[in-house]
C-alpha cells in the first residue's frame, strides 16, 4: 500500500501521537437514545465554522487512526443514533480509529443554506477541511458514502497531503449515468415534494425496509429532521449536477471502493467505472439491495475497511448461540391511552410490565431490551411461544393489544447485547404480526415439532430483503390440550387450598380484579396465584386453566 505500508503506518501513528490535543469520545449530552435494546447518549455534537457557516461534527474512539465519515443525500447526527445498525456501524469503526461524524451544510444539525444557492462540491469540500481542522485532524481516512464519495474524491485530489487512504461506498462519479437520468429524477423530486416527511423516499433507498413499521417511523423522522421539503429538493437537483469524472486519474492515493450488487439508488456499475479510473483501486462489491452504509451486513462492510487500513481483519471474542428470540409491541398505545384516559393507563402500563417480568422469569426468558421493549432470548422456541402465549392473555385482560414476533437463529452476544441477522429478522416478524396475533418464523414451526402448538400458513416474504421466509400464526385456540399426547395429565392435587379457590373463580370468567375482590385479598395475590397455578399445572395459559376444570376435573 505505498506509503501505507505496515512501517509507513506506524510511523504515521506515532507522528499523529505527538500532534495537538484531539477530540475524543466526550461523554453525551443529548437525549438518551436506543442502541441495541440498550439506552446510550449520542457522542456530543460541536460546531466547526466553514466560512459563515456552522458545520455540525462528533467524534466517536480513541483510535491513532482517523476516519472522516462523509453522509450522502440526508444525515442528522443525533437521529442517526437511534437506529441500532448505523450504532453498531460506528462502534465497529470505533474500535480501530478515532470516527469524526458530520452533518453536511443545509442537513441535520448544520446551518441551512439559501435554497437558491445551491452549494457546490467544493464547498462541501471546505466543510469537511474545517470539520477535520476543528477536531484537530492533520491527516484522515475519508469514508464517502453515495454522493460523500464524490466530495471525498474531490478533497482526496486536491489535498493530497491530509488524506493517506480513500474508502468510497456505494459512490458514483456521474449522477445522470450511474443514479438517475432526467425522468428518475424528475419523479423523485415530485415524490419529496409530495410526501417528504412520511418515510416516502424509503423505496428510493431502502426498499428492503419498506414493510417495516419501525424503519419507516424511523426514516420519516430521519426525513423531517434532516431537511424541509423546498431544501431536499434542492440537495436532489444539487446532486443530478455531479461529475466527477475527470479528478479521478488525479488520485494518488490507496483507495477501497465498496458497492451491493443490487444496490437500489447507485448501480453497481458506478463503484466498478471508480475501481477502474483510480489507479490502484481494490473493489469489493457485497450482496444486498438497501443503498446505506449501516444497512445490510455491516460487520462485512466493516471487515474490508479495516483490513484495508490495518493490514488484518478483526478478532472479535464473542459467543456464538443458537437462540428464540421473542419481540413483542403494543399496537397503536397512543389510541389507547386516550380511551383509557392517563390514570388508568399508566395502571393498566405498570401491571403489564409487572406480568412481563414474571412471565420471562418463569418461561426462562432473558431479557435484552429496555424498560420501554418487550424482548428475550429463550433456550428453546417452545418456551418462547408458550411466554407469547400468556404475553397475550394478559395484555387482552388489561384492554392492551400485543402483536409478537418470534425467530430461532444464531445470534453473537457481547456481554448485555444481542446483535446479530437474527435480532433483525426477529424485530421485522414483529412488526409483520396484527394486533393479538403471535406470529413466528418457519424455522420455530419446524423445531416445535411434537410439542401440541398449532399454526396457521401466513406464506412466505421477503422478510429479510434478501430471500422469502415462511411465516406462520400461533392459533391459539388449538393449544388448549396437553403440550404432548402422552404428556402426564395436570394433577391439580397439587394445589393448594386458596389456589383451589382462585382457580375455579378464574373458571368462571372472572378477572384477578374480580377474584381479588370475591376473596378479599389484593390484586398482586391473585396474580402471583395464578402464576403458582399455571407453573404447577404447566399450563400456558389461564384460559387452558379454566378449559382444565371446565372439562370436569374439578378444583
Amino acid at each position: 500500500m505505498g506509503s501505507f505500508s505496515p512501517i509507513g503506518r506506524i510511523a504515521w501513528y506515532s507522528a499523529r501521537l505527538q500532534q495537538k490535543p484531539r477530540d475524543r469520545w466526550p461523554t453525551g449530552d443529548g437525549h438518551d437514545v436506543h442502541v441495541r435494546g440498550h439506552s446510550v447518549k449520542p457522542p456530543q455534537t460541536r460546531y466547526a465554522k466553514s466560512g459563515e457557516i456552522r458545520i455540525a461534527y462528533q467524534v466517536v474512539g480513541q483510535g491513532p487512526l482517523d476516519i472522516v465519515f462523509v453522509p450522502g443525500f440526508i444525515s442528522n447526527l443525533e437521529v442517526h443514533w437511534e437506529d441500532p445498525d448505523y450504532g453498531h456501524l460506528v462502534r465497529r469503526l470505533a474500535t480501530f480509529a478515532r470516527v469524526i461524524l458530520l452533518d453536511k451544510r443545509g442537513t441535520g444539525l448544520s446551518d441551512r443554506v439559501d435554497v437558491r444557492d445551491l452549494p457546490s462540491l467544493e464547498a462541501r469540500m471546505d466543510d469537511v477541511r474545517a470539520v477535520m481542522d476543528a477536531s484537530g485532524s492533520g491527516r484522515a481516512v475519508l469514508l464517502g458514502e453515495s454522493e460523500g464519495a464524490a466530495i471525498s474524491i474531490l478533497f482526496a485530489a486536491t489535498y493530497p497531503q491530509r488524506v493517506p487512504a480513500l474508502v468510497l461506498y456505494g459512490g458514483y462519479a456521474h449522477f445522470p449515468t450511474w443514479v438517475a437520468g432526467q425522468e428518475g429524477l424528475g419523479k423523485f423530486m415530485h415524490s419529496a415534494e409530495t410526501s417528504w416527511g412520511s418515510g416516502g423516499t424509503l423505496a428510493n433507498f431502502v426498499p428492503g425496509r419498506i414493510d417495516d413499521p419501525r424503519f419507516q417511523a424511523w426514516w420519516a423522522r430521519l426525513e423531517r429532521l434532516s431537511a424541509s421539503p423546498t431544501t431536499a429538493v434542492t440537495l436532489a437537483r444539487m446532486n443530478a449536477q455531479i461529475d466527477v469524472r475527470h479528478v479521478l486519474a488525479s488520485i494518488r492515493v490507496p483507495t477501497l471502493i465498496i458497492h451491493k450488487t443490487d444496490d437500489a439508488w447507485v448501480k453497481l456499475a458506478g463503484g466498478r467505472y471508480l475501481a477502474e479510473r483510480i489507479k490502484g483501486a481494490r473493489f469489493v462489491h457485497v450482496p444486498g439491495r438497501d443503498h446505506p452504509i449501516w444497512t445490510g451486513d455491516v460487520d462485512r462492510v466493516v471487515d474490508e475497511i479495516e483490513e484495508f487500513l490495518t493490514g488484518a481483519r478483526p478478532f472479535i471474542e464473542h459467543d456464538r448461540v443458537l437462540t428464540s428470540l421473542l419481540i413483542a409491541r403494543l399496537v397503536a398505545p397512543a389510541r389507547l391511552a386516550v380511551q383509557l384516559g392517563d390514570r388508568r393507563w399508566g395502571e393498566h402500563i405498570g401491571r403489564f410490565r409487572e406480568a412481563v417480568n414474571e412471565a420471562f422469569v418463569r418461561f426462562g426468558g432473558q431479557s435484552f431490551g429496555t424498560a420501554e421493549e418487550i424482548s428475550a432470548r429463550f433456550d428453546g422456541p417452545t418456551r418462547a411461544v408458550r411466554c407469547a402465549l400468556a404475553l397475550l392473555e394478559t395484555a387482552r385482560g388489561l384492554e392492551l393489544q400485543l402483536a409478537v414476533g418470534i425467530h430461532t437463529g444464531e445470534v453473537e452476544l457481547r456481554g448485555a447485547l444481542v446483535e446479530g441477522r437474527t435480532l433483525h429478522v426477529t424485530e421485522r416478524i414483529s412488526g409483520r404480526a396484527t394486533s393479538d396475533e403471535i406470529l413466528v418464523s418457519g424455522v420455530v414451526v419446524d423445531l416445535v415439532a411434537g410439542s401440541g402448538l398449532h399454526f396457521a400458513d401466513r406464506g412466505n416474504e421477503a422478510i429479510d430483503g434478501i430471500e422469502p421466509l415462511r411465516l406462520l400464526a400461533v392459533v391459539t385456540e388449538q393449544h388448549l390440550q396437553p403440550v404432548t399426547p402422552a404428556a402426564k395429565a395436570p394433577d391439580l392435587g397439587t394445589l393448594s387450598g386458596r389456589e383451589r379457590q382462585v382457580l375455579e373463580l378464574v373458571a368462571k370468567g372472572l378477572s384477578n380484579t374480580e377474584v381479588a375482590r370475591h376473596l378479599r385479598l389484593s390484586d398482586h395475590t391473585v396474580k402471583r396465584h395464578v402464576a403458582n397455578i399455571l407453573l404447577k399445572l404447566d399450563l400456558p395459559t389461564r384460559a387452558a386453566a379454566a378449559t382444565l376444570v371446565g372439562r370436569g376435573q374439578s378444583a
